[in-house]
């Protein structure tokens, strides 16, 4: 029987961690969930949601990792891989595999999703464009008071 793993176990509940700015993208907020400090590094997952509208997106970049899904948990977004674009709607899983290159460029207010990478400390690299990429839906502006 297997007495000793090289993993803890984690459970993280909604209020246990909080959405904070200052992850990968500006325009998004990231909830850490405790799998990198679980993992010993192997693997990170955090949920990332929509913060503000898209104006830029993410560029053209792919990342130096072994593993990488998505999962939309609310709203959609629009990516483009390589020259495929693709809508990733609430309830669909992306694996996305090692060094695609990607942008995201269009989700909804309410996107968001949870992330699962390998290693936790992957890194991200700007990449040139292969094609070019739609324009990001407008979000409605609140009325003037």
């Amino acid at each position: 029987m297997l007495t000793e793993t090289l993993t803890l176990f984690s459970h993280c509940k909604p209020g246990d961690t909080a959405f904070t700015s200052g992850g990968l993208r500006d325009f998004f907020e990231y909830r850490d969930l405790g799998i990198a400090d679980a993992t010993h590094g192997k693997v990170v997952a955090h949920l990332v949601r929509a913060a503000n509208a898209p104006e830029k997106g993410t560029g053209w970049h792919r990342h130096e990792a072994d593993f990488h899904i998505v999962v939309m948990t609310k709203g959609w977004a629009r990516f483009m891989y390589e020259d495929q674009e693709t809508l990733v709607q609430a309830g669909d899983v992306v694996h996305q595999r090692p060094g695609i290159r990607h942008f995201l460029f269009d989700y909804s207010p309410d996107m968001e999703y949870l992330e699962i990478v390998g290693p936790a400390d992957f890194k991200t690299l700007d990449v040139e464009a292969p094609c070019a990429v739609p324009d990001p839906t407008p979000w409605d502006k609140p009325a003037a008071t």
